[in-house]
């Protein structure tokens, strides 16, 4: 057997070919649909201090099953043209099991955010944002970026600037072209906290399981259980904090770029992220103490341990180290095909990546929704459904002769604000699609695993599809 570590894009082939044996699809049809349709490598000069610097940077859109194409833009010094194309594919797969209507796409700038001022990201966005719309690889109806690793809220602000100075005002809908934007230029309320939201909601669908918590000596439920996070980036943040805060889950340990700190009896996460945002680390975080080696992480005895950073933190050489029983894949392949092997003979059990952090591509979703609407989510039918429940109130007063306090009526009266229904709709797609995982897993009996199921079941659907274009009759 090989030393050689599998990569990302190697990772996703493989657990692609892993399932596709289960599907009985053809194998034109199955090669399609793993083919990525277009991949566009840049290299453009931006202005960088006295003199210009040459960027690489990449779009890839893997599938046109559906339109528009779908997926963020991502700012590291460690972009490469396979990365961006797994990304890409695991997109395709990820709208299709939360049936979020869109092909996968990818987006990747080779640059460290940190190497630059704001002056010089935005020159670098816009820059590669006026690339995109030269080759028609981004607009509504075509191709729909959004935030990823490195970028948020600021960025997508600059893409939507810049792609409406170029339409001029042509394109009524041309909000629609980026999504993750902040919420006063046609953002969405819920999308910053989408994603670890959606991993939360996840991981206490598998956790009330009581076959599968009896399996792993577990209590039903996530209340209690203990979690380690690696990578408190936006995703590891606020899955820790709504875990913490709304599941009653118990994190013993975090790990981040400068160490790994640990308190068995659990850390406060708000009081965490206060603190690192204020010292610029997680060390020296009061009762917690730090590991001599900061990569122990991975050997740390939890419930759950969830990798949220970036791809193949769990590899061939430390597989064993795992003592965890369960893996949620908050980040996107943090997990090598290699090691998955290994974990899986240990029995542990892996949520997937391709289910569990599709909380932000599905509030995405929502937010081009809202901007192909034109209108706010609520705006209609908050003061319509507040009245009624109001007057209901009111009947139940009268028939029982008992009157509630003006705070009890307002609380229960109260209608749906836009971030009520973008959290109502994400709860009710990442439950609904692991009951379609499951369904799968449990019904055919040669597939053992999570991931092979969430596989099976996305390309049923990208394949069901193509054969109703007619591509493949």
């Amino acid at each position: 057997m090989s030393s050689k570590q599998a990569s990302f894009f190697e990772s996703v082939q493989r657990n692609f070919d892993k399932a596709a044996v289960h599907t009985g699809l053809p194998q034109g049809l199955t090669d399609q649909i793993k083919a990525c349709n277009a991949v566009y490598q840049m290299r453009f000069p931006v202005k960088i201090g006295s003199g210009y610097e040459v960027i690489e940077a990449y779009r890839v859109q893997h599938s046109h099953h559906r339109s528009p194409t779908k997926g963020g833009i991502r700012f590291s010094s460690h972009v490469n043209q396979d990365e961006v194309m797994a990304l890409a594919a695991l997109m395709t797969y990820k709208c299709a099991i939360v049936d979020v209507p869109f092909g996968g796409a990818k987006g990747g700038v080779k640059v460290s955010p940190r190497s630059y001022t704001p002056a010089q990201l935005e020159r670098i966005t816009r820059r590669y944002t006026v690339e995109l719309i030269r080759k028609n690889f981004i607009g509504p109806s075509v191709d729909v970026p959004a935030p990823d690793y490195g970028t948020g809220e600021r960025e997508m602000a600059w893409i939507l600037d810049t792609y409406q100075t170029f339409k001029g005002g042509s394109e009524i809908d041309s909000a629609g072209c980026v999504t993750g934007k902040p919420v006063n230029q046609n953002g969405i309320r819920g999308r910053t906290e989408a994603t670890g939201r959606g991993v939360f909601y996840g991981l206490r669908e598998y956790c009330d399981q009581k076959p599968e918590m009896k399996k792993l000596g577990l209590s039903p439920g996530i209340e209690g259980k203990t979690m380690v996070i690696q990578g408190l980036g936006n995703v590891g943040s606020y899955a820790g904090l709504i875990s913490q805060e709304e599941g009653g889950v118990k994190i013993i340990a975090v790990a981040e770029m400068e160490g790994t700190i640990m308190n068995k009896d659990g850390l406060d996460i708000p009081s965490l992220i206060a603190f690192r945002k204020s010292t610029g680390s997680i060390l020296g975080f009061p009762d917690s103490t730090t590991l001599d080696n900061p990569k122990d992480w991975i050997k740390i005895e939890c419930d759950i341990l969830l990798p949220a950073a970036l791809e193949s933190q769990i590899r061939k050489d430390n597989a064993k180290s795992v003592k965890a029983k369960i893996i949620g894949e908050a980040a996107n392949g943090p997990i090598t095909s290699d090691a998955e092997d290994i974990l899986l003979k240990k029995g542990i059990v892996i949520i997937p990546d391709m289910y569990l952090n599709a909380g932000g591509v599905t509030v995405s979703y929502f937010e081009w929704l809202k901007n192909l609407s034109h209108m706010r989510f609520g705006r209609m039918e908050k003061r319509f459904n507040q009245n009624k429940n109001m007057d209901l109130i009111s009947t139940v007063e009268k028939l029982t002769g008992k009157t509630l306090s003006a705070r009890e009526k307002a609380q229960i009266a109260r209608g749906a604000d836009e971030v009520d229904l973008v959290r109502s709709g994400l709860e009710e797609t990442m439950v609904n699609s692991f009951y379609q995982i499951h369904d799968t897993l449990k019904k055919r009996k040669k597939i053992t695993d999570y991931r092979t199921a969430a596989f099976v079941t996305a390309l049923n659907k990208v394949a069901n599809d193509y054969m109703t274009l007619g591509v493949f009759p």
